[in-house]
């Protein structure tokens, strides 16, 4: 069969056995706790990307010389994929619909950051920063500054700073229509468990997403320069409020200082405690009392690239989703040529794969790698390149995949 009617064909499957998947349950329960209180997973899930991801429970196909899973996972749900050919080599209720916190960011990127060019400016009003919630982690935008769209998307990603969500939304038309393009854009995705209330992630009811789904969200985030390039920064400064000087020869002028922010994702940083995991190149966090814990990371290791989703652990443990989620890197990364996938990332809707000679942006000089290094950057630096090609979610464009992703450097 043709590459693509098998494609075609994988898609149209994928989304007529989501149809006719009963509604999945949402989670009821605080997150930590006791957890024989902690809610059930539904008995029956979507099914998008394979029969087996609608399954409750642990779903995994060791082989010969495969290490087991590790035993101290107190997440809900859980993923781990291998951000390059789809594989999902095991997940645990990977489409329980679940509040998915400031990962939800990951798609407000994925669906918004194209729309502007990292140069344009805009003068913040009062009316773009209207309902921010409250308790809401904000990056510091003050009203009548005038910010670079650059410096709002260091705002997201390093500060999770919904201030700067609001601010970006005010500026692609209002939170409703940004929450419209992100919903249809998920849809696009084939990301059916996500039901998208507010930008930001923050905490409303009906709002969920699932660990396919932001796993989705962030290889197709991943595809794009600035994108990876941002999710990469480790720290950066930020344009503070301008003042006017009271002492010294330039009293009276005014004068614009700066500020440092630091990536909340601590596996990046290695901040509080938390080791910097080898390889690591993004790329979201999150938490909200609804949420608990959320987190999407991807890392490279001896060639290969691994997406892992981890959501509301519950074992107590400090900064228990980035243990498990090192946990579960390291066991991908052993055990990524000893499982049989047990299901599939699924391509956007409409779209064909591909790769190699005649694809757009191919080759190993491709204009879309990026590198963040330099100050801004973890002092072990970043390198992640699409190198094989790019994201078209156009009928008839090619969804394409790295097949080389450059080693971290420095």
């Amino acid at each position: 069969m043709p590459a693509v009617k098998k494609t075609a064909l994988l898609i149209a499957t994928a989304t007529l056995l989501s149809l006719t998947t009963a509604a999945p349950a949402l989670a009821d329960g605080k997150p930590g706790g006791d957890k024989d209180k902690q809610p059930k997973p539904p008995a029956q899930m979507s099914t998008v990307g394979g029969a087996r991801l609608g399954k409750p429970g642990t779903q995994a196909d060791l082989q010969a010389g495969a290490p087991v899973l590790p035993k101290d996972l107190s997440a809900r749900s859980w993923m781990v994929s291998d951000a390059e050919s789809g594989e999902v080599l095991a997940a645990h209720n990977p489409h329980w619909r679940l509040a998915p916190a400031s990962t939800l960011k990951m798609l407000f990127a994925d669906t918004v950051l194209p729309k502007f060019p990292k140069t344009q400016k805009h003068k913040v009003a009062l009316t773009d920063m209207q309902g921010v919630g409250a308790g809401s982690s904000l990056v510091g935008i003050k009203e009548n500054e005038t910010y670079s769209v650059h410096d709002l998307w260091l705002g997201v990603f390093l500060r999770s700073g919904n201030d700067a969500v609001h601010v970006l939304s005010a500026m692609n038309g209002g939170v409703p229509q940004t929450v419209k393009d992100m919903q249809k854009h998920a849809e696009d995705l084939q990301a059916l468990d996500t039901h998208v209330v507010t930008p930001d992630g923050y905490d409303e009811k009906g709002q969920v997403s699932s660990a396919y789904d932001l796993s989705l969200f962030a290889r197709s985030g991943l595809q794009k320069k600035d994108f990876r390039e941002y999710c990469a920064t480790a720290t950066a400064d930020f344009p503070g409020a301008t003042v006017k000087v009271k002492k010294g020869k330039d009293k009276g002028r005014t004068k614009r200082e700066s500020f440092g922010i630091q990536n909340t994702n601590r596996l990046l940083t290695g901040a509080d405690g938390v080791e910097a995991y080898k390889g690591i190149a993004g790329v979201k966090n999150g938490s909200t009392t609804n949420a608990g814990n959320t987190f999407t990371g991807v890392a490279e290791r001896d060639g290969k690239v691994l997406l892992v989703t981890v959501m509301n652990p519950s074992s107590g443990e400090p900064h228990a989703v980035y243990k498990e989620t090192a946990r579960l890197l390291d066991w991908g990364f052993a055990a990524h040529d000893k499982v049989k996938p047990v299901g599939e990332l699924v391509a956007p809707k409409g779209a064909h794969t591909g790769a190699g000679k005649g694809a757009p942006d191919g080759g190993s000089n491709s204009k879309n790698v990026a590198h963040a290094s330099g100050e801004q950057s973890s002092g072990m630096g970043v390198a992640l390149g699409i190198a094989a090609g790019v994201l078209a979610l156009v009928a008839g464009g090619l969804f394409l995949l790295n097949r080389r992703w450059p080693l971290r450097r420095g």
